[in-house]
């Protein structure tokens, strides 16, 4: 069966293992992305491993339920959603890539079998894929510019 994919780019001033501390964290995700609530069941400070099951509510009758299929700290971590979208074997890939400049390159992607109802869904990722990415590229900075602050202070 053919593929449905969705994906999304950006790059931040932070080092990898800011970036990390955000997308490693379900618990962390409403703090700066486009979810209404978020963790782990069972509830868990984090952060995520293999083997974890995270939810993400969005808007008020979404819930994603995704388990953690791979965990490579701090540069890459996939999943696989079991429940919340109408969407078959779809699989997610964050990946943190450092830059030569001490930030970090954002790729997060996703692929799932082509049906009707993937496809709607699709439509939908396609616009909240950049929205999250954007989200998760400013709340790294803000931690780089809010840690510059606090250095500069000392």
């Amino acid at each position: 069966m053919s593929q449905l994919t969705v994906e999304a780019e950006g790059s931040t001033r932070a080092g990898p293992d800011v970036v990390w501390s955000l997308v490693a964290n379900a618990n962390r995700y409403p703090q700066w992305g486009p979810w209404n609530d978020g963790g782990y069941r069972p509830a868990s400070p984090g952060p995520s491993k293999q083997g974890s099951v995270q939810w993400f509510r969005y808007g008020r009758r979404t819930t994603s339920v995704e388990q953690i299929l791979e965990v490579d700290e701090p540069r890459r971590v996939v999943y696989k959603v079991v429940n919340g979208l109408p969407v078959k074997n779809y699989r997610a890939e964050v990946t943190l890539t450092p830059t030569s400049t001490g930030g970090t390159s954002i790729r997060w992607a996703a692929s799932w079998d082509k049906t009707l109802l993937g496809s709607l869904v699709r439509r939908k990722l396609a616009v909240l894929y950049p929205d999250i990415v954007a989200a998760l590229v400013a709340a790294a900075d803000q931690q780089v510019a809010t840690s510059s602050r606090q250095d500069s202070r000392g």
